[in-house]
């Protein structure tokens, strides 16, 4: 089964089964929208990412860039990153978005895809290091700026499958299992020119890395 899921309107839970994807719909309206994606296009720190496949390292397109309460060492795809303390701006945009989720972070991994060539495969953001060790669930506030790109999870198990539009200026809160038993991906489009801008707010155990 696919569910094709385009609005913005807010809904409790965009999955069929075992997980969580709140979806709170736009809560920034378009003129704040852009003014955060110009102001963190030209004051966050972007670099390239690095990834690890079969034990070759690779340089992708996309950029990204990793905020924090303190200088934590983040190990994802092979590759470590080290937080920077946080961008004022940023941390404003976090607390905010807290008071919305009722859920506290301490790190954010920005991520920068400059056109539609530029996108993410599929994943689960399913490091120990996310993982609260008292409930064994992830919690990731995901809130969008730019362009209009389609968001995509599938079942790990099942044949299920379901498809988000995010707008600039949208939330969406993955809780309890749904890295268990869930990818997701960002969808590459040809006809989109315009960059996209997404800030993923996670709470992190640096004690529980592996």
């Amino acid at each position: 089964m696919t569910l094709d899921l385009f609005s913005p309107e807010p809904q409790a839970n965009v999955l069929p089964c075992d997980g969580q994807v709140q979806d709170l719909g736009l809560i920034l309206t378009a003129e704040q929208s852009a003014k955060y994606l110009d102001y963190f296009l030209a004051h966050l720190a972007w670099q390239p990412d690095e990834v690890v496949l079969h034990g070759k390292r690779y340089v992708t397109e996309r950029k990204v860039v990793w905020y924090g309460d303190a200088e934590y060492q983040y190990h994802y795809s092979g590759s470590a990153k080290q937080a920077l303390l946080w961008h004022p701006a940023l941390f404003r945009l976090k607390q905010h978005i807290e008071q919305l989720v009722g859920h506290p972070f301490n790190s954010c991994l920005a991520n920068l895809y400059e056109n539609g060539s530029q996108a993410v495969g599929w994943h689960s953001d399913d490091e120990p290091s996310l993982r609260s060790p008292q409930q064994d669930n992830v919690v990731i506030a995901s809130l969008s700026f730019g362009a209009t790109r389609k968001f995509c999870f599938k079942h790990k198990f099942k044949q299920e499958k379901v498809e988000l539009m995010l707008h600039s200026g949208q939330l969406i809160v993955m809780r309890g299992q749904t890295q268990r038993y869930w990818k997701h991906a960002l969808m590459k489009s040809s006809k989109i020119t315009e960059p996209r801008l997404n800030l993923t707010f996670r709470y992190f155990y640096p004690a529980q890395q592996g």
